[in-house]
């Protein structure tokens, strides 16, 4: 075993050994500072209330390439359907098991050990690490929150990977590039409560709705673009009624949610939602949140650097893709002028024995490694 694949493991294995559910960090950035404090780094806690935040840089020259992160995971769930304690780093059949060992422990890992290795005397350009306890919670208090402190400061980023587990089937094969906008909305349609057996006393918000509820699934939003697909309308879920059979219930409650691409915004989505529910004649109250709006960084310095990067060390030549859900890219792209993402498969983040195969996180140290100074030598 290389001592870059061993170095990586071995944090790894610290980090899954936290009990870091989110917020919390259970230490993991006291032993992430303490490392790259001993290489030089200049680390600085911004928490905010219940929340860690991590920012750490080394050399004060441009460009600045960012490696980001979290360490916190989501719940365990059912720890007896676990083969191994969900916080006890186990190695079997050749995969690391532990909560966070994918999302994103690994990663975690490998930026650091990469990190370490870039910063070395002479080196050109700068490097930091930014960390946060608050990736699978409200993601309030973490990422959004120390971007906002460096704009302030005036700081910018020109180059920031994200170490999401993108890979899909083979490590290597999946570079996110930018990823699809968040929207959310609760509509309320109001009708009149009424015994069922006398349905003229009364308005069903359940009948009222159903039209404009088919209009809005049938509806096309946009057609996407090079490098997103075509926005995307889902319901996750409606309620309505007392639990009685014999009442017409007086409120219909819908949650809503977009995923849409460049090609239409959040204003104009919901102009056209409001538009299609008058158009059916329909009482209703609708509420919006915008969780997330939609980033690209197309071909470039950055992409170019880390598929370079990502094919000399694991033979495999990446693809570019924008789908899946919302990640702290979001908030980076809004300081870093290039933002990407990459990390080990997915297949089994936020399972029951989520695992990472031991054998990617020395490889994946080194490609972000070599990115980042790839990206230095570029011009």
């Amino acid at each position: 075993m290389s001592d870059i694949q061993h170095d990586t493991l071995q944090l790894a294995r610290a980090l899954i050994a936290c009990r870091s559910v989110t917020p919390a960090d259970a230490g993991a950035l006291e032993i992430v500072s303490t490392r790259l404090s001993a290489a030089g780094f200049r680390c600085e806690r911004l928490d905010r209330g219940s929340v860690s935040n991590l920012w750490a840089r080394h050399g004060d020259s441009g460009p600045l390439v960012c490696l980001a992160g979290h360490v916190d995971v989501v719940p365990p769930g059912p720890v007896d359907e676990w083969r191994s304690d969900p916080f006890t780093p186990t190695e079997r059949d050749g995969e690391l098991y532990g909560r966070g060992a994918a999302d994103m422990k690994g990663s975690v890992a490998a930026m650091v050990t990469a990190a370490e290795r870039v910063a070395r005397p002479g080196s050109r350009g700068s490097i930091a690490i930014l960390l946060t306890s608050d990736e699978e919670g409200d993601a309030v208090d973490g990422t959004a929150a120390v971007v906002s402190i460096l704009r302030e400061r005036g700081e910018t980023i020109d180059a920031c990977i994200v170490g999401e587990p993108t890979s899909t089937e083979r490590f290597g094969d999946t570079i996110k590039n930018g990823r699809r906008g968040s929207l959310n909305g609760r509509l309320r349609v109001r009708g009149q409560q009424c015994h069922i057996a006398y349905p003229e006393r009364g308005r069903n918000p359940i009948h009222d709705a159903a039209p404009a509820i088919a209009a809005l699934v049938s509806a096309e939003w946009d057609r996407g673009n090079e490098y997103f697909q075509p926005t995307s309308f889902q319901i996750s879920n409606i309620h309505a009624g007392t639990g009685a059979s014999n009442i017409i219930p007086g409120a219909l409650d819908v949650a809503l949610n977009f995923r849409y691409s460049p090609e239409s915004t959040s204003q104009e989505l919901q102009a056209r939602v409001r538009e299609i529910l008058e158009r059916h004649s329909m009482q209703f109250d609708l509420e919006w949140t915008v969780i997330g709006e939609p980033f690209l960084t197309p071909r470039g310095r950055l992409v170019d650097a880390l598929m370079a990067s990502v094919e000399s060390v694991s033979g495999v030549r990446p693809t570019l893709s924008t789908s899946g859900g919302t990640s702290d890219g979001r908030f980076l792209a809004r300081l870093a002028r290039e933002v990407v993402e990459f990390g080990p498969l997915n297949l089994s983040i936020h399972k029951i024995d989520e695992h990472v195969r031991v054998a990617d996180l020395g490889p994946l140290s080194m490609i972000y490694e070599r990115t980042v100074m790839r990206f230095f030598e570029l011009p």
